[in-house]
């Protein structure tokens, strides 16, 4: 650690020292503090030339408004401004309580851009405090004061060059250096305060003299003085050393300042130190005034500790990036399961990481040691700050089994943050293991790059059961409720998630008279709420214009008629904050909303990314994810989620799999549970080539967006060289920008260094994210340009309806709301590229407060959708 002893200043060749006085030759604390400070005023200077914008830190904090405590700040912040040092006054109330001041202390310790903190004494509160506690709240690291318990044991043990000195002691120090040495001199100190005394002990016997201390109790204490070559006085009492006491030559510093009465003074009273001057600068070689003296080397000293401070915080400042630690992997060529790898890792506390990617104690709710809540506050706190770049990761159609998308997308940013050194975030859904039951993996990631806990990932709420319920509505007209919420409050809040669909249908099945009544859009329009929110008070919007139910008379009633639109966003007040967890390496991940992605837009939620767009800074990285293929999940992020984000991505990533494009070219079907055919286990480059035409398309759809794309092969043991060869090519001919094989599950980030170095050049092309389809378009215009554009669909069919519905929402205004296509869009045994099709679409919806329609062209169990 940095040395914060100070500089000896010399005011000539041969100082003070060695000259011949008749009377005592005034060490003048004016004179000396100017130097000091333009001393520093040069060092700031150069921090700013080093690292542009830059500047020492120092936060003065007072409880209550004395008047002399007034006069001390303001000369201090005077002191700051001159030297170039960016000071702020934060005075709290007399009322103020410990607990409080205590907070305070804790925001401004954790703030990066301050490097010092003082605590003005006295603390001038109605309440009762304990100021030692107040003091070693400060962090030991930027108490540029120098009072907490940890830097006076380092000063009483001789560390000087790894703690912070005391301003007074230190500034005596500077004084009497200008005198001479030090060593073999016979020193005094009067007084033995924590402030002044005490710490003048320790550093005068550091610096080689013979000390002796005195205080008030000190019996003969006029002998004691006769003998010290060097004298120094806090003792707090007037004029109490008299000059008879002190010794010939001797170097005398006065720390004192006391008022006594002054009939000659406009005020009444002058100021005075603890020796008696006009006798003691007789005997005196060296002396300070009071003033003038030893205050403003007080003053002077602050501002040295802070730029000290600064300076040590500089030596591991790397603008705009983490200080964060990553843990390293350690893979195994006979790999474990995901759930065994997960039980390996020891993962930081949730504290640490949220302290390594800027955030502080009062913006993060912990829930246990491992995951924490995220308050929306911290936008405001990052407002200025330039957002990162976004990354999407899509994919191919997968097989059953899915493809890795989960995993790509924890490995590249577990790539770009601890293997490139680059500020990353990812962004995923909490997971929903579905109608699969977990068959396609558990939606956390695997092997090496999965979010850690992996079990506590799947804690939800969930909403239900469902059934209809006849009310009175605002016109008096019975109401025929399309659901109505329970909510079950798990011990995290990690968010308001559906029931999974099987449970849900059994439900169903144990009570014949709600068979034909289960509804999974409820909870998919209130996750859709969470997903679009922008912020607290969007999202209250939101819920209120969400249709709960309708009149018989065919009207829309909304949770605003009914008068709980407030009460709903009280009880999200929690789910809609993000979630804060961990990848295997370390790399903070935000796990925030589970929206069905048949009948929702199947991604992480607008405001995790926002944060994360923040935190990371100009230069970092965002990857989220898009669920599903291009040309559902990608559609649905752009023209869902980015219309209402504002947000658009740098660069589309694109995952693909040798096994899954085989199976595009014809191979047999994949069945879960079953054995892999040996197609996909052996070499078959005739299926792969056949299989690269849907690689083809799904590309072609992806930068039908206008974002550069990147094809992320996510490789298997059973992949070979040129299989792996041939797909890259197919990729780069179909206009990705780059083609990478990668192995995110078996290496971790490691295995994803190439891709995250092919993502960081994309990002850099030039690019402008465009619209699939206008807003202002009628509902069936754009339901056909989906069709066209992603499914190469020849033309769209409304059957009956799904007319009335369009016609019934364009009369109602809704016909300007984004369009989400619900569930598979054609046959899913017809695999490549389908074409020469007409899509049906069975119903149109509308999800008014998350703000889209959805059309459903595939069977999807919203059976008993209201019927307006």
């Amino acid at each position: 650690m940095l040395s914060f002893s100070g500089h000896a200043l010399r005011l000539g060749s041969t100082g003070f020292a060695g000259v011949k006085r008749t009377a005592a030759t005034v060490v003048s604390g004016n004179k000396v503090s100017k130097l000091v400070r333009e001393r520093l005023k040069k060092d700031v200077e150069k921090m700013w030339i080093q690292f542009p914008g830059f500047r020492p830190g120092l936060v003065v904090l007072q409880v209550g408004d004395r008047d002399d405590s007034n006069l001390y700040i303001t000369m201090k912040l005077k002191a700051a401004a001159e030297i170039g040092i960016s000071a702020s006054h934060v005075r709290l109330p007399k009322t103020a309580t410990e607990d409080e001041v205590l907070r305070c202390i804790v925001t401004v310790n954790e703030n990066p851009e301050v490097h010092g903190l003082i605590v003005q004494l006295p603390l001038d509160s109605v309440n009762t405090m304990d100021p030692e506690k107040v003091i070693n709240a400060v962090a030991p690291e930027k108490d540029v004061d120098g009072l907490t318990s940890i830097n006076a044991g380092k000063l009483s043990r001789g560390n000087l060059g790894d703690c912070f000195i005391p301003c007074t002691p230190k500034g005596c120090m500077e004084l009497i250096r200008q005198t001479g040495d030090m060593a073999g001199k016979n020193a005094v100190v009067i007084g033995r305060s924590k402030v002044v005394g005490a710490p003048m002990y320790s550093l005068l016997l550091w610096s080689h003299a013979t000390v002796t201390s005195c205080h008030s109790k000190t019996t003969d204490l006029a002998a004691q003085v006769g003998r010290a070559d060097i004298l120094v006085v806090g003792a707090g009492r007037a004029e109490m050393v008299k000059g008879a006491w002190v010794k010939q030559g001797a170097v005398v510093i006065d720390c004192g300042i006391n008022h006594v009465p002054d009939p000659s003074r406009a005020s009444g009273v002058r100021v005075v130190g603890d020796v008696h001057y006009p006798s003691a600068k007789e005997r005196a070689g060296y002396i300070t005034q009071v003033p003038g003296g030893v205050g403003p080397m007080t003053v002077a000293m602050l501002m040295e500790n802070t730029v000290q401070s600064a300076k040590h915080f500089l030596k591991t400042y790397q603008p705009r990036k983490w200080n964060i630690s990553y843990t390293k992997l350690k893979p195994q060529k006979s790999q474990p399961s995901d759930t065994t790898l997960a039980h390996s890792c020891t993962p930081k506390t949730i504290g640490q990481l949220a302290r390594e990617v800027g955030l502080f104690s009062k913006e993060v709710e912990p829930y246990g040691t491992t995951r924490a809540k995220v308050r929306l506050e911290i936008i405001n706190r990052f407002k200025a700050q330039p957002d990162g770049k976004y990354v999407v990761v899509t994919g191919i159609t997968p097989t059953p089994l899915g493809e890795g998308k989960a995993t790509t997308t924890l490995g590249l940013a577990q790539a770009l943050g601890a293997h490139l050194h680059v500020n990353s975030f990812a962004c995923v859904c909490q997971p929903s293991q579905g109608s699969y039951f977990g068959v396609k993996g558990g939606g956390v990631g695997g092997g090496y790059s999965q979010v850690l806990p992996r079990e506590e990932v799947h804690l939800y709420h969930s909403l239900g059961p469902l059934r209809r319920r006849s009310v009175e509505g605002p016109d008096s007209s019975p109401l025929c409720f399309r659901y109505i919420f329970y909510f079950s409050r798990g011990p995290c809040n990690l968010c308001v998630g559906h029931k999974h669909a099987q449970a849900a249908f059994l439900d169903c099945l144990k009570h014949p008279h709600l068979q034909g009544e289960l509804c999974r859009s409820v909870a998919s329009e209130v996750m859709a709420v969470l997903v679009l929110s922008t912020s607290l008070e969007d999202m209250r919007c939101r819920l209120a214009r969400t249709v709960v139910a309708y009149s018989r008379v065919g009207n829309p009633v909304t949770t605003e008629d009914l008068g709980i639109s407030g009460v709903l966003a009280a009880l999200m007040r929690e789910a809609v904050m993000p979630n804060l967890m961990q990848t295997m390496e370390g790399s903070p991940v935000f796990v925030h909303t589970c929206p069905l992605s048949d009948i929702a837009p199947g991604n992480s939620s607008i405001l995790a990314d926002q944060i994360a767009l923040k935190l990371v800074g100009p230069e970092g990285f965002v990857v989220t994810e898009a669920g599903g293929g291009a040309e559902t999940g990608m559609e649905r992020f752009v023209d869902i989620k980015c219309r209402a984000s504002g947000l658009c991505p740098d660069v589309m990533v694109m995952v693909a799999s040798v096994r899954a494009l085989k199976m595009h070219g014809g191979g047999p079907a994949v069945t879960a549970g079953s054995v892999m055919p040996k197609e996909y286990l052996e070499e078959n480059l005739t299926l792969l080539e056949n299989g690269c035409i849907h690689l083809k398309r799904q590309v072609e759809n992806a930068m039908a967006f206008g974002l550069p794309v990147v094809v992320a092969i996510n490789t298997f043991s059973s992949d070979t060289g040129a299989e792996l060869e041939l797909v890259c090519a197919r990729a780069k001919q179909a206009g990705g920008v780059e083609a990478v094989p990668c192995s995110p599950w078996a290496e971790g980030g490691a295995g994803a260094v190439e891709l995250g170095q092919a993502v960081r050049r994309a990002a850099d092309t030039p690019h402008r994210m465009n619209f699939l389809y206008d807003l202002e378009i009628p509902i069936v215009n754009k339901i056909r340009t989906i069709a066209r554009s992603m499914y190469g669909a020849d033309n769209v069919e409304l059957l009956p309806e799904a007319q009335r519905k369009s016609t019934l929402f364009s009369k109602q205004g809704l016909a300007n709301l984004p369009v989400c296509m619900a569930k598979t869009h054609h046959d899913a045994e017809r695999k490549g590229v389908p074409t020469g099709f007409t899509l049906l679409v069975r119903d149109v919806s509308v999800h008014a407060g998350a703000g889209f329609l959805y059309a459903s062209v595939g069977w999807v169990s919203t059976e008993a959708l209201m019927r307006p």
